[in-house]
């Protein structure tokens, strides 16, 4: 957490945030992984 200084800035951040938390950052509950680790078929990645 952290504190923003204007609903702008905070929206400027939002969309580095969402990439780390579901690209990057492993979850306890998926055994570390991170959400896009886990499910199938993200938009670009099809197989």
């Amino acid at each position: 957490a952290r504190p923003y200084n204007s609903e702008t800035e905070r929206v400027a951040a939002f969309d580095e945030f969402l990439r780390i938390y579901n690209h990057e950052r492993g979850h306890t509950a998926l055994r570390g992984d991170s959400p896009a680790d886990r499910v199938p078929n993200l938009a670009g990645q099809y197989s």
